[in-house]
């Protein structure tokens, strides 16, 4: 599980900036990294026993000092922010040195590679979708690197390849990625990344002859082309060309987003700009052309939470040949839209806007001060409104979370009401397709013991169905896996207290047992920040864990996730954000305390966001775990904004210009808070620390800079745990990964786990 590329009701959240501050000192000229005078062979020997090893010793350069409200804050290991530095290369290659032997030469490494690429060897399919005429979906067979897509002319014909991503390179790391298809489905525009980078480029497929189209589309990140109803041209949004290299390796901040038209069969150069904000350079630009064709819906955002809501007449705007001109509906961050649909001026949205749990609004276009506002499906008291989409012309299809768990409910587009509630097991639906002009859908749930259930609704068949009546979906295609028998396994929700008193619910999944083993190894796993909700998922690396180990897995729904709506998130994020690591400290206690595990047996893993919750625990409290995990994690919490995206987290984390919010951020930032282990009592839980080389959410400088002080502060203490760092190639923070990489990933981790904790095979 990684963050924070998170796809909630169609739009892409960028886990994710500030003006650079000026340094009050000269970095001096580099210097060659001085490393420790055991020979690297030696070391890595040393490393893949039982000796601590002998980690490089990372060049400190005193003299960067940079101030803060007054206060002085030094950054020794500023240089390692230079991806193409040569001293910083070789501080990753000899980190790797140590790190890679500790893993894959130990004889359970190969053993339990081999199990998880068994287990991850069955079939995965998507929710079919249907575009003009034809049906598509993805599927992977098993080891694919890529999932491939397929098309049919029915849903019972013959499937054939439409795009295969794992032909476009040899090792899979060119992936499909922010794809739409025009509205007739003759046209598809598929964006393609390469090593695991956001940086996207965008290509045209004529569906019915499978041939591109010349052009293709750079520069883009978070792309979402949207097409004109005419099927001629598409919106999107691109940055500027970059001055330097743009493949994911850079670290300078994304800005001035600009939106432009672009017309199939031209070259980029003769793309139309439709709106720039020079004056706003963090803003990030989402186009979204109205079902009916009219209106072009331009969101805006600058963080990952609130929007402003802009939107252009078509067909007054001509031929698109310049600059639109656009009606400002909503003005101030404060709130999150999502549009469901429109019926001529009057557009329906899922929103925040006074319902911390989500509503729809019905606002007129004609008419769109927030006064004249109508309530369309009110705010639920406990559950949350996760995405809606309209189907079927006049009906909405409504995704709730109702304590962590995923519930599906239909209401009538022309009054909100209740119209009738799909049939659920405890568990997610991770996959929706439907349309407005067309009567079928499908879903797609999964659990922690299900591996994939895609059902199948048509309401034209339900013609005249009373409301409140049952709706009977049938089964489109399950997923069996060959060995795994799922009644062998058990699930509980408990909900235990926080430190202050706060309610907290909390998924364990283990074998079942006769009689219940107490003090099992136990996979804690978090993250806890961006209104994401951590539900019940299907892991294959997970069930490898528990049966490899006899282990436990512990997912709490800590706060700062959605879970519980805005009131969840808020309590979670800026100033609060220790709450997250006190829920997440008080889970370990609680798994202890009810005779689940021990302290010594608790490995904690999180990514991205949960890398910093990681990394903040290990500093707060290292006593309550025997193994850490941290993955592409956010550790420099006073520079975070200054790379890439990063400008765009300022909305959870805090905002550097504010003395508060530095004052709170240096509480808890990893790479500030590394300290000295007194005694071999108080030493740092064994950590692993994963980054990859192309990662342009999180730039790899975070882990680097953090494992550095780390090694700094334990040099000739009592700390006898490896700390450990491993930097992947052609990787990035997740998305687009192949699957070879996934594997290697997982077994890394499973390995170290297995020798730090001191853990015994099953198998």
């Amino acid at each position: 599980m990684l963050g924070p590329l998170i796809v909630r009701s169609g739009r892409i959240l960028t886990h994710l900036r500030l003006p650079l501050r000026r340094s009050v000192s000269v970095p001096s000229v580099l210097r060659r990294t001085k490393y420790s005078r055991l020979a690297m062979p030696e070391a890595a020997a040393a490393a893949s026993g039982n000796k601590v090893p002998q980690y490089p010793e990372a060049r400190r350069d005193d003299s960067v000092v940079e101030e803060f409200h007054g206060v002085k804050i030094a950054d020794p290991y500023r240089w390692l922010e230079d991806p193409d530095a040569e001293e910083t290369r070789e501080y990753v290659e000899r980190q790797n040195e140590i790190s890679k032997p500790f893993l894959d030469t130990c004889p359970e490494w190969k053993k339990l590679n081999e199990k998880l690429r068994k287990r991850w060897n069955y079939p995965k399919y998507s929710c079919p979708f249907k575009h003009g005429n034809k049906y598509f979906f993805f599927m992977n067979t098993g080891l694919q690197n890529q999932d491939v897509l397929y098309i049919q002319d029915t849903l019972n014909g013959e499937p054939k390849v439409f795009l295969d991503p794992n032909t476009l390179s040899t090792d899979g790391t060119i992936a499909l990625v922010g794809s739409r298809f025009s509205d007739d489905g003759r046209l598809y525009a598929y964006g393609l990344s390469q090593s695991g980078s956001d940086w996207t480029k965008l290509k045209i497929r004529d569906v019915e002859t499978g041939e591109d189209f010349p052009e293709t589309i750079e520069h883009t990140k978070f792309v979402t082309a949207s097409w004109t109803k005419d099927n001629k041209g598409f919106f999107y949004a691109r940055y500027p060309a970059a001055d330097g290299k743009a493949d994911g390796s850079e670290t300078a901040a994304n800005e001035n987003q600009k939106l432009y038209y672009h017309r199939v069969g031209d070259s980029q150069d003769k793309d139309v700009l439709i709106a720039e904000f020079p004056e706003e350079p963090s803003w990030r630009l989402m186009p979204e052309v109205s079902d009916c064709g009219k209106y072009l819906l331009l969101f805006i955002m600058k963080g990952c939470k609130d929007m402003l809501l802009y939107f252009a007449n078509l067909e007054k705007a001509g031929n698109l040949s310049t600059k639109l001109d656009f009606v400002k509906v909503v003005t101030e961050f404060d709130s999150d839209y999502d549009y469901v649909t429109n019926e001529n001026s009057i557009f329906s949205f899922r929103t925040n806007k006074g319902a911390p749990n989500y509503r729809i609004v019905n606002i007129d276009f004609d008419e769109p001060a927030l006064d004249n506002w109508k309530t369309l499906v009110a705010e639920h008291p406990k559950n949350v409104l996760d995405w809606t989409t309209c189907v079927n012309k006049d009906r909405i299809v409504l995704g709730y979370i109702d304590d962590v768990k995923s519930m599906l409910q239909v209401h009538s587009l022309a009054d909100g009401s209740f119209v009738s509630k799909f049939p659920l097991d405890i568990g997610t639906v991770v996959g929706f397709s439907g349309k407005k002009k067309y009567s079928e859908i499908f879903y797609h749930f999964v659990s922690f013991l299900t591996p994939g259930i895609i059902y199948h609704y048509d309401f034209a068949t339900a013609a005249g169905q009373d409301a409140g009546t049952p709706v009977d979906p049938t089964i489109f295609r399950e997923v069996k896996i060959e060995d795994f028998d799922n009644s062998q396994y058990t699930v509980e929700q408990i909900f235990y207290h926080s430190k202050d008193g706060e309610k907290v619910p909390m998924f364990i999944v283990q074998r079942k047992e006769q009689e219940r083993k107490e003090h099992k190894p136990c996979l804690l796993y978090g993250y806890g920040g961006f209104n994401i909700c951590v539900q019940p998922s299907f892991s294959i690396t997970g069930l490898v864990f528990i049966d490899s180990f006899d282990g436990i897995l512990a997912y709490p729904n800590i706060r700062g996730g959605g879970e519980y709506g805005e009131r969840w998130h808020n309590a979670g994020r800026l100033l609060k954000k220790q709450n997250v690591f006190d829920d997440f400290q008080h889970a370990a206690q609680y798994l202890v305390e009810h005779g689940y595990t021990r302290h010594e047996k608790i490995a904690i893993q999180g990514g991205s966001n949960g890398g910093l919750l990681v990394g903040a625990c290990i500093n707060q409290r290292p006593d309550l775990f025997g193994a850490a995990i941290a993955q592409v994690g956010v550790l420099d919490m006073l520079r975070f904004h200054k790379f890439t995206i990063g400008r765009a987290w300022v909305s959870d984390y805090g905002d550097m210009d504010e003395k508060e919010h530095f004052e709170n951020l240096l509480r808890y930032s990893p790479l500030h808070n590394v300290r000295r282990p007194a005694s071999e009592k108080e030493q740092y839980p064994a950590t692993l620390v994963l980054t990859a080389d192309h990662d342009d959410r999180v730039s790899p400088l975070h882990s680097l800079k953090f494992v550095a002080a780390l090694h700094h502060a334990i040099n000739g203490s009592e700390q006898r745990n490896p700390l450990l760092l491993r930097v992947y190639s052609k990787a990035g923070h997740g998305m687009g990964k192949p699957t070879a990489k996934k594997i290697e990933e997982a077994t890394d981790i499973l390995t170290f786990m297995f020798k730090t904790l001191g853990l015994k095979l099953t198998f």
